[in-house]
C-alpha cells in the first residue's frame, strides 16, 4: 500500500553508512519497511517510489556508502505478534559463547535449536541473540548448520565481517572440522568424497542426493576409532553444500548415527539403547584469519556430553 490516512508524512532520504555498502536495495528496505512483504518492495522500487542519489534503481542494486535513499511512506498492516525466545533460551546461549571480538561471534550451537525461524518455527538462534542484544545494531548469520548438529556457528556483528567471511567460504580459506559417528566399520584411513550434489523438494521436505546435474561438492573423512559396529570420523568439508556430510556419508555407505533423514532407521533404533536421541554430527574445530589478523584464529568445542555418553555407552559393550 503507498501512502494514506495514519501514514507518514513525507519520504524519508537516508544516507548509506560504511557498515551497510554492499547490501542489496532490496534487503535494506526490507530492514527499513518492517513487515512490508518482498513483493510491495518490488512493486515500489519499480514505480520509482524508492530513489538511490535521486534516479531510479534495481532491486539488485548494491548500496554504496554515502547513497541516498528515498524511502517513500507507507501505511502497512501491523506485524502479527512472533512468539519470542524465552529468557532461559537467551541465557544458555550467552553461556555457549566461544568467542567475541573483531566484529565476529561464534558459539556453541545446540542440537535441536534452528538457527532462524521459519518453516514451521517462530524463531531460531539468530532470533534469540538479537533479543539478548537489543542495542546490537547487526547480528547475522554467516554459514548455517543443520537443526539437529551442535557446534561451532558464526555470526557476524559487522556487514564487513560478513562480506570478508563470506568471501573465504567461497574460497576455500577456511577450516571446519566436524565429528561424525558412522554406521558400520569404515575401511581405510581416509576418503575423499568428491560428488555433487543437488536439492530437490519432496513435497514440504528438502531431500539432497548425488546427481551429476548438482553443485560441486567434496568432503574428506579420517577415520578416528572404530566402536563395534560403528566408525568415529572427523569430516572437513571443502565446500559448503546444503546436508553435505550427511549426503556423502550415505554415498559412502555409511550413514550418520542417528540421521532420519539419510540414515538407517532400523539401525537408529536399536542405538537409542546407548542413548541415541539426535544426529551425531558436532562442528568441533574451526580455523580462520580475516580483518587485520597476523595469524590464524582457531577454536576448538569439545563434542557435546550426551554425545560422549553414547561413545562410552558403545565402547563398554563392545
Amino acid at each position: 500500500m503507498t501512502s494514506d490516512e495514519g501514514a507518514p508524512a513525507a519520504a524519508r532520504m537516508l544516507t548509506v553508512p560504511d557498515d551497510v555498502a554492499g547490501q542489496r536495495l532490496d534487503n535494506f528496505l526490507l530492514t527499513q519497511l518492517k513487515g512490508a512483504p518482498r513483493t510491495l518492495i518490488y512493486r515500489i522500487v519499480r514505480t520509482g517510489e524508492v530513489r538511490v542519489n535521486k534516479g531510479r534503481i534495481k532491486p539488485d542494486y548494491r548500496l554504496q556508502a554515502g547513497d541516498v535513499v528515498r524511502v517513500p511512506p507507507l501505511r502497512l498492516a501491523p506485524a502479527p505478534e512472533v512468539p519470542q525466545p524465552g529468557a532461559g533460551v537467551s541465557r544458555d546461549l550467552a553461556s555457549r559463547i566461544v568467542y567475541q571480538d573483531k566484529g565476529l561471534l561464534v558459539i556453541n550451537k545446540p542440537a535441536g535449536l534452528a538457527v532462524h525461524g521459519g518453516s514451521g518455527v517462530a524463531w531460531g538462534l539468530i532470533e534469540a541473540l538479537r533479543v539478548l542484544r537489543p542495542e546490537a545494531p547487526f547480528l547475522e548469520l554467516v554459514h548455517r548448520l543443520d537443526r539437529d548438529t551442535s557446534g561451532l556457528l558464526m555470526v557476524a556483528e559487522k556487514r564487513s565481517v560478513l562480506r570478508e567471511l563470506h568471501g573465504h567460504l567461497r574460497d576455500g580459506h577456511m577450516e571446519k572440522v566436524y565429528v561424525a559417528l558412522l554406521v558400520g566399520r569404515l575401511k581405510g584411513a581416509t576418503h575423499n568424497v568428491s560428488a555433487p550434489l543437488l536439492k530437490t523438494n519432496q513435497g514440504t521436505e528438502r531431500i539432497v542426493r548425488v546427481s551429476s546435474e548438482g553443485k560441486e561438492a567434496q568432503t574428506q573423512f579420517r577415520v578416528i576409532e572404530h566402536i563395534g559396529n560403528t566408525t568415529l570420523v572427523e569430516a572437513r568439508p571443502k565446500t559448503g553444500r546444503t546436508h553435505q556430510i550427511r549426503v556423502h556419508a550415505q554415498y559412502l555407505g555409511h550413514p550418520l548415527v542417528g540421521d532420519e533423514k539419510y540414515g538407517n532407521d532400523a539401525v537408529n533404533k536399536a542405538m537409542r539403547v546407548h542413548g541415541v536421541n539426535r544426529l551425531f554430527l558436532h562442528a568441533r574445530n574451526l580455523r580462520i584469519r580475516f580483518g587485520a589478523m597476523t595469524e590464524d584464529l582457531y577454536l576448538t568445542c569439545p563434542i557435546e556430553p550426551e554425545l560422549e555418553a553414547v561413545l562410552e555407552s558403545l565402547r563398554r559393550a563392545q
